[in-house]
């Protein structure tokens, strides 16, 4: 039996997920313009819990409306919300999967042409070329935004999902204020390490003031992101906070599981650097790349507890099924419009694929 195949049970909770595979949440584009669900991104979740992930993670879900990322996002920040989320949570329970939503504010990336607003971060940033700058959030719109996470999250136990994971990771708000390059405030904000974590501190605990002691919380982290200033060592140190907060898992997201990375003299890939800080103390979720059996292998080998996929997940709805059957390798891009049809995307997300270098086929 592939590692990936046995049941998981989450120490804390009691919760147990019946394999260690993980559909990482992944933009789609799919909802509708007020952030409802629409049926074709509750489809394509759908088949990816029929297919036999133990874990489902949606797509990033803003907890204000003006924390909009892209068009066709899905939101969590109004009741209105509550129905296409119950039926997905419905939806994936139906077919023994542990559904997560993936909550996220777009912070400095969350445009003023989607939202109306200038963009707020931790501090003045530049959004690019002709784009002007981000204004820095006072103190009352953190603390707003912190209890928007808060009650986003007793939104999406209410409907009936497992868990929530903190998107903390790729260059969104979370990680503006992780970040020694985007966080230059001089408040309780900012500053040290210990005081640009202040804000994901806050985030978890008013998760956990309106959640059941039950429901799962984990933290999805980038292992360096030269955006906002985060290097490895960066990381490390958020992590050792994160393994003090009331969490239950720990997301590292590495793009590219191979990549090796250097400190104190010693090289390694992300997940082996995250292994060892964690040290068994929380489960290691871990994503970058991974296609087949051979390489979520060599990813649990690195030290990874479960394993997520992202376009191999796109491409093939029943991934899990490939584990245990080294002949029959999943097939790599490019796909065709109509297989990734028959694999449950809307024409809207095979689109969207078409951005990836060489995935849907010309």
């Amino acid at each position: 039996m592939h590692p990936l195949s046995e049941p998981f049970v989450f120490r804390r909770t009691g919760l147990e997920v019946k394999n260690r595979c993980v559909l990482a949440a992944m933009t789609n584009k799919q909802s509708q313009e007020d952030g409802v669900l629409s049926q074709d991104e509750i489809a394509w979740l759908k088949a990816r819990s029929s297919g036999g992930f133990g874990i489902v993670t949606t797509a990033a879900a803003h907890v204000q409306e003006d924390g909009k990322g892209w068009n066709g996002e899905m939101g969590v920040w109004s009741d209105e919300h509550l129905p296409g989320l119950t039926q997905l949570a419905q939806e994936l329970r139906q077919d023994g999967s542990v559904g997560l939503v993936q909550l996220f504010h777009g912070g400095m990336r969350a445009p003023e042409s989607l939202t109306g607003k200038q963009p707020v971060s931790a501090s003045i940033n530049a959004l690019g070329v002709g784009l002007g700058e981000s204004r820095a959030m006072e103190e009352q719109e953190i603390l707003d935004t912190v209890q928007a996470f808060g009650k986003a999250a007793q939104r999406c136990e209410a409907a009936g999902f497992h868990g929530v994971e903190l998107h903390g990771a790729h260059g969104y708000l979370i990680a503006q204020f992780l970040g020694k390059g985007t966080n230059r405030r001089d408040d309780r904000w900012g500053g040290d390490g210990a005081r640009r974590q202040a804000f994901l501190s806050a985030i978890v605990e008013a998760v956990r003031q309106r959640t059941s002691p039950t429901f799962l919380v984990g933290i999805r982290l980038s292992p360096e992101l030269s955006s906002c200033g985060i290097e490895l060592e960066d990381a490390l140190e958020t992590l050792d906070l994160c393994l003090e907060l009331e969490l239950d898992f720990i997301h590292v997201s590495c793009w590219d599981f191979t990549k090796q990375a250097s400190h104190g003299g010693i090289e390694q890939p992300y997940t082996a650097w995250f292994s060892k800080r964690v040290n068994g103390k929380l489960p290691l979720i871990s994503t970058g790349g991974v296609w087949n059996a051979e390489e979520a292998n060599m990813l649990c080998e690195q030290g990874a507890d479960l394993v997520g996929v992202a376009r191999a997940g796109i491409a093939h709805p029943d991934w899990p099924t490939y584990l245990e059957d080294g002949e029959n390798t999943p097939k790599r891009p490019p796909f065709s419009a109509d297989e990734l049809e028959k694999a449950a995307l809307s024409p809207v997300f095979v689109e969207y694929m078409r951005r990836w270098d060489g995935f849907v086929e010309p």
